[in-house]
């Protein structure tokens, strides 16, 4: 997977813009990135570990910093920062984030969680 030609967060540090060489630029939300972090304390070790995080829609990106040539962690401004985004999970989570997004909701809803913390 070739690397974003840009990463830039907000001012307000709420949103990551990604751009891929021959896409447009998209827009992720920094709880969106939070809730879908690839870290094994949200992802666990199998589907069935996998936890649904509420109560980050006010969480900003701290920081973020380059993982060799393949990914980048981002910190959040909760402390969070165990999630090492590769190209591709970044390139997926752009051309599929409205359907994550979607179904994050539909999980909080399910579970009686909210986004609110």
């Amino acid at each position: 997977m070739t690397a974003p030609s840009e990463l830039r967060v907000s001012k307000d540090r709420r949103t990551l813009t990604v751009s891929f060489p021959g896409h447009e630029p998209v827009s992720l939300g920094a709880e969106l990135l939070r809730v879908l972090s690839p870290s094994a304390e949200v992802q666990g070790h199998s589907p069935e570990q996998r936890v649904t995080v509420g109560g980050k829609k006010d969480v900003g990106i701290a920081d973020i910093k380059p993982v060799g040539n393949y990914a980048v962690r981002i910190v959040f401004d909760d402390r969070h920062d165990t999630g090492i985004f590769t190209w591709e999970y970044l390139h997926t989570l752009a051309h599929e984030h409205e359907k994550r997004w979607a179904e994050y909701l539909a999980e909080l809803e399910a579970k009686g969680l909210r986004r609110e913390g």
